[in-house]
């Protein structure tokens, strides 16, 4: 244990500082995996992530979610940090590439009937991550999803405020959304994760001990979830667990929809989903188009924006 942050964070828990702990890189978090538990050490991007998290864990507490227990959370001087319970098992992006086919297919039955779970869990109906509030009231966004029904007009709005805005492709944006708003009038939020693809699902000998990282949970209708998950099927590369590694080939993703919708059909059932499917698509690349800092980027999700338009967007590729 030669990194002096770990055994200051497990102090400040209360924790002995011992044992073996094996350090993992993140996106926005240093990671050290120990035989009992997992801490975490945010780099303070997202406002009050492990505050939400903690907040969502509680929720949890004595329903059939499969989650790692909440050993404590606080503020140090090293940034914000999270220390919960070691589950048994791998992340599902690591299990994947070695599994087999029947392996891999209730692997992902496992995590149908973990997400019915979750979505039965009683939610306030305002839950959204503190940094997403402040992205929403103008504040950078750290983050570009989960969608936010009510504040896809919203996008738009931030879009035109932009230099050099397409304003005849935002125009016909706008009126696009309001066509569709209806589609979600009878929804009930539910609590939905808001980030779930591979790296974030824990999984051992063929099914699902956890979920984890619930720093973007908000209560939205509950095919919401579908918009990460079959983003990460059809854009699998794009969703590696560092910076520095290599997403899963979507070709071994081909069957996950299919098989999701075997053991969770309700999630597929909604009327017009492939259109709510649409909508949510259109609030993510409008979140870049507004909000990313680089423009480059910003340019292709403008381009995506186009093409939604016209009823295209990865979902072309997926069968379910």
């Amino acid at each position: 244990m030669t990194d002096p942050v770990l055994p200051r964070t497990l102090a400040a828990a209360g924790l002995p500082a011992s044992g073996r702990f094996v350090s993992k890189a993140g996106w926005v978090s240093r990671v050290w995996v120990g035989d009992e538990y997992v801490v975490r050490l945010n780099n303070g991007q997202f406002r009050d992530a492990y505050r939400h998290e903690a907040a969502v864990v509680d929720l949890l507490a004595g329903s059939e979610v499969p989650h790692a227990r909440r050993i404590a959370h606080g503020d140090g001087p090293d940034g914000p940090w999270y220390i919960s319970e070691r589950l048994p098992g791998r992340t599902l992006y690591d299990a994947w590439p070695a599994a087999d086919s029947d392996t891999r297919q209730a692997m992902i039955e496992s995590l149908g009937a973990a997400l019915r779970a979750l979505h039965r869990v009683p939610v306030p109906a305002d839950l959204m991550p503190p940094w997403l509030v402040d992205a929403l009231a103008g504040k950078p966004w750290p983050a570009f999803h989960p969608p936010v029904v009510s504040a896809t007009l919203q996008q738009v709005e931030a879009a035109r405020r932009l230099p050099g805005h397409d304003s005849r492709l935002l125009a016909d944006v706008a009126d696009w959304i309001e066509e569709r708003l209806d589609l979600f009038a009878a929804d009930d939020p539910v609590l939905v994760h808001g980030d779930l693809h591979g790296s974030n699902v824990i999984v051992d000998q063929g099914r699902v001990t956890g979920l984890i990282d619930f720093a973007e949970a908000v209560a939205q209708p509950a095919d919401v979830e579908l918009d990460t998950i079959l983003r990460w099927c059809a854009k699998a590369r794009e969703y590696p667990p560092t910076p520095d590694e290599q997403g899963l080939d979507e070709t071994t993703l081909a069957e996950v929809p299919g098989w999701l919708h075997s053991a969770y059909p309700e999630l597929f059932e909604r009327e017009q989903l492939r259109e709510r499917l649409n909508f949510y698509d259109m609030y993510v690349e409008l979140a870049i188009y507004a909000h990313h800092p680089q423009p480059e980027i910003r340019e292709a999700a403008r381009d995506r924006v186009g093409l939604l338009l016209s009823g295209q967007n990865h979902l072309d590729e997926l069968v379910w």
